[in-house]
C-alpha cells in the first residue's frame, strides 16, 4: 500500500511543518485510504484538493503503477439503490484496476434518478451512506451528473471512468459513456450476473403478501403497509393458520423422532432376544437333547438302581450241602399249594410232620 504523503494527514492543506513549502503542498494529492475505521469522506468536505497541474495518464502507464504521491483517479458512478454484492464487486473491480489507484464513486440525486431511470426505494441520503461504508471507496461524490463533462471530469481530476461495458442508454442517447471511450479514459468492468436492484425489487412485488404478513406479524400497521382493512384481516388470519401448520409440523417430526426411537430400541431389543434365545436353546439342547448332559445322568442312575434291585448270584465254585437223593429241600416257610388243608387240624398235622422231617434231616 502507499505511504500516506505529508501534509495529507492533517487534511487542513497546511503544511505540517515549517520545513515543507507551499510548492510541495500544491503537488499533494488525497491518498487512498489506509485503515477502514471510518467512513469515505465526501468530496465538498475535504480540503485536501490537488492544486497541481493534471498530467494525462494511458491505460498502459497506470497499469505499470505510478508514484506513492500520484494514485490513479477512478471514478465509477451508479444509483447505487438497495446496496448489494453487485455493486460491492464491481467498486471492488474499478478500486483493482490499476497498482495505485484513489477510487472516486458518483452518486446520483434523487431529482435526477427519478427523472431519468425511475422510483428509488431508498432516498439519496441512504443511498450516499451506503456508498460511505463500502470499503474499497476512497472518495463519494453527491449529486454526480448524469452525463459526464469535461469540466466534471477536470473539477476532480479523474483519469479514467470504470463501469461495465454493455452501452448504457439514457437520457436520448445510445450510450452516455461513448464519448469518454472515444478519449481512451474507459475501463470496463464485469456484472455479477444474478443479482440487481430490479432483481431484489421484482422478489418483493412477487412475494408482497408475504412481506406484508411479516411485517404486520413485526408490529408494522396496516396504515403504515399501505394495507387494506380486509387484506390486514385476511394476511393476520393466514399468520394464525402459519403458526397452527407450525405446531403440527412440530408435533410431526417429534412423534417422528419418537416412533424412529422406538423402532431403534426395539430393533436392538429384538437383535438381544434373538442373541440370548439361541443361547437358550444351545444350552437347552446341550443338557436335554439326544447326546446331552441329562440323558447321560439318567442311565447312570438307571443302573444304579438296577443294581440296587436285584442281589448279585453266589459262585458255581461255592461248595453244597449234601442233600438226601431221594427229595430236593424245601425252605420250611414254602406251603404245598397241591393240597392246602382242609381244616385247622391238618394245618397243624402237616407242620409237624414238616418239623419231623427237618429232624431227620439233622
Amino acid at each position: 500500500m502507499p505511504v500516506r504523503a505529508a501534509g495529507a494527514e492533517s487534511g487542513t492543506g497546511v503544511p505540517n511543518s515549517p520545513s515543507e513549502t507551499m510548492e510541495e503542498l500544491e503537488h499533494t494529492c488525497p491518498q487512498p485510504r489506509l485503515t477502514l475505521t471510518a467512513p469515505a469522506p465526501f468530496a465538498d468536505e475535504t480540503s485536501c484538493q490537488c492544486q497541481a497541474p493534471h498530467e494525462k495518464l494511458t491505460i498502459a502507464q497506470a497499469r505499470l503503477g505510478t508514484p506513492a504521491d500520484r494514485p490513479v483517479r477512478v471514478y465509477a458512478d451508479g444509483i447505487f439503490d438497495l446496496f448489494h454484492a453487485g455493486h460491492a464487486r464491481a467498486l471492488m473491480q474499478a478500486k483493482t484496476l490499476f497498482p495505485n489507484s484513489y477510487l472516486l464513486v458518483g452518486v446520483c440525486s434523487d431529482d435526477l434518478t427519478h427523472k431519468f431511470k425511475g422510483f428509488t426505494v431508498m432516498n439519496e441520503t441512504e443511498r450516499y451512506e451506503a456508498l460511505r461504508h463500502c470499503r474499497y471507496v476512497d472518495e463519494v461524490i453527491r449529486d454526480a451528473p448524469w452525463t459526464l463533462t469535461p469540466e466534471f471530469l477536470e473539477k476532480h481530476k479523474i483519469d479514467f471512468v470504470a463501469h461495465d461495458d454493455i452501452p448504457y442508454s439514457s437520457a436520448g442517447s445510445d450510450d452516455v459513456y461513448k464519448h469518454i471511450k472515444e478519449a481512451g479514459m474507459f475501463v470496463p468492468t464485469q456484472r455479477t450476473e444474478g443479482i440487481s436492484t430490479s432483481d431484489i425489487i421484482t422478489r418483493i412485488v412477487r412475494d408482497y403478501d408475504v412481506y406484508a404478513r411479516r411485517n404486520l406479524q413485526r408490529g408494522y400497521t396496516a396504515k403504515e403497509l399501505n394495507v387494506s382493512f380486509i387484506n390486514e384481516k385476511k394476511y393476520r388470519f393466514q399468520n394464525q393458520v402459519d403458526r397452527m401448520k407450525e405446531k403440527v409440523k412440530n408435533v410431526e417430526e417429534k412423534s417422528k423422532e419418537f416412533v424412529y426411537k422406538v423402532e431403534e430400541k426395539s430393533h436392538d431389543l429384538i437383535q438381544k432376544w434373538e442373541e440370548k434365545s439361541r443361547e437358550f436353546i444351545g444350552n437347552f439342547l446341550e443338557l436335554f437333547g439326544p447326546d446331552g448332559a441329562w440323558k447321560q445322568m439318567f442311565q447312570e442312575r438307571s443302573g444304579r438302581m438296577l443294581q440296587a434291585f436285584s442281589p448279585r448270584q453266589s459262585p458255581n465254585s461255592s461248595p453244597t450241602r449234601g442233600r438226601s437223593p431221594s427229595r430236593s429241600p424245601s425252605p420250611p416257610w414254602v406251603i404245598n399249594k397241591t393240597s392246602p388243608p382242609s381244616s385247622p387240624k391238618a394245618a397243624s398235622a402237616s407242620l409237624s410232620s414238616m418239623s419231623e422231617g427237618d429232624e431227620d434231616e439233622k
